[in-house]
């Protein structure tokens, strides 16, 4: 029998308070990818409690490890050797899918070399600790594109170049992206036929940009056939923001005169979401919702549909609502209860029911959506500029 569908989640376990994932502190205090692992293990057992398969490891857990000026943390990896065995033997026993999305400071087509060189070494460190750990080829490195740099063109190019100078190891793991402003899905798939890299399609990205009106199903059959037999592609999966988006700016003095004078106007097509008192120094402005920004929970409507349109197609979906664990604690009873078929793709049946209303019951208490952008969102695709 196939193993049912695996859902997953990025990085940071909401679901569980004082689960931490990483050695934050600063260089100062020597933190070590050691330390990150025994964090990450009790992750894993929260994992396995919820019966969550799939997460996607920050790309920090080794800190400093490839920082140019303090070579005391370039061996860290290596030195992690046998503590990176036992996690990745621990999940591999636990059937816990792992990943890594290196930030989006890890350029391949920058036209700078030395910032080229440095995104490969992040890279080759990246795929060292999934070498280590022992896991398959399921276990890979999402990228995106990169920046346009004002030549599109040039930039696929160059990123074609910066593939082909990673070494053999990273090469073997990197996975590519379609974006949501930049390189599209046909973008993607021009790259991969030059280079055989894999392709994971992202949902979204797929509606924000979509430049040669590419159709959804022909298109994931194309990223899906990317790999090779035998390895389960992924894909991500996420809801767009669809609230009033809240802007604070701050009021200049000239302004406040202005409003204590009675003389102030009103900019054309401003709105407010309440009246900005004469001695006030910040006003928040309503915007409409940015469509690129990914939603604190997954729409299961929306889900289900996608789902049925990929009827009979086999992967895993890492899903980014910004609720992390959260938006799929709330997701899966929604599928049973709203789309049984979809739910039963994912290994969710009736006899589970009980323990996901458990888990349903407890975000009733209340949720923090993650205010920080997550990596792939546009937003932060900026920094490749």
């Amino acid at each position: 029998m196939t193993r049912p569908l695996r859902l997953g989640f990025p990085v940071k376990v909401m679901g569980r308070q004082g689960l931490k994932t990483q050695d934050t502190r600063r260089w100062q205090k020597n933190p070590h990818l050691k330390c990150s692992l025994e964090l990450l293990d009790r992750v894993l057992d929260y994992l396995a409690a919820e019966r969550l398969d799939m997460y996607r490891l920050s790309s920090d857990i080794a800190p400093y490890a490839t920082h140019p000026d303090m070579p005391q943390f370039h061996a860290m990896v290596a030195d992690s050797d046998a503590e990176l065995r036992a996690f990745g033997a621990k999940a591999r026993a636990l059937d816990i899918r792992l990943s890594f999305h290196p930030s989006q400071y890890v350029l391949l087509n920058s036209p700078d070399p030395e910032l080229t060189r440095k995104s490969i070494w992040d890279l080759s460190s990246q795929a060292e600790m999934l070498d280590r750990m022992g896991l398959d080829d399921e276990a890979v490195m999402v990228t995106h594109v990169g920046g346009v740099y004002d030549d599109r063109e040039a930039s696929r190019v160059r990123w074609i170049e910066g593939f082909e100078a990673c070494p053999e190891h990273v090469r073997r793991r990197l996975v590519l992206e379609n974006d949501d402003i930049r390189f599209d899905a046909a973008d993607a798939l021009w790259i991969h036929e030059r280079t055989g890299v894999r392709l994971v399609f992202d949902y979204q990205h797929f509606w924000c940009l979509n430049l040669q009106g590419l159709d959804m199903r022909e298109t994931l059959e194309r990223f899906l056939a990317s790999w090779p037999a035998g390895v389960r592609p992924k894909l991500h999966f996420s809801s767009p923001r669809t609230e009033l988006h809240e802007l604070k700016q701050k009021i200049t003095p000239k302004q406040r005169a202005a409003a204590k004078a009675g003389t102030a106007k009103a900019r054309k097509g401003e709105l407010l979401k309440g009246p900005v008192k004469a001695t006030a120094r910040v006003k928040t402005v309503l915007r409409p919702p940015i469509w690129t920004g990914h939603a604190d929970f997954t729409n299961p409507f929306e889900f289900a549909t996608f789902m049925r349109m990929a009827h009979g197609l086999e992967f895993d979906v890492m899903m980014e609502g910004k609720s992390k664990d959260l938006s799929l604690l709330r997701l899966r009873p929604d599928l049973l209860r709203f789309a049984p078929d979809v739910a039963a793709r994912f290994g969710i049946t009736a006899a589970d029911a009980g323990r996901l209303a458990t888990d349903e019951a407890a975000l009733e208490r209340g949720v923090d959506a993650e205010e920080e952008a997550d990596v792939d969102e546009g937003a932060q695709l900026l920094a490749a500029e």
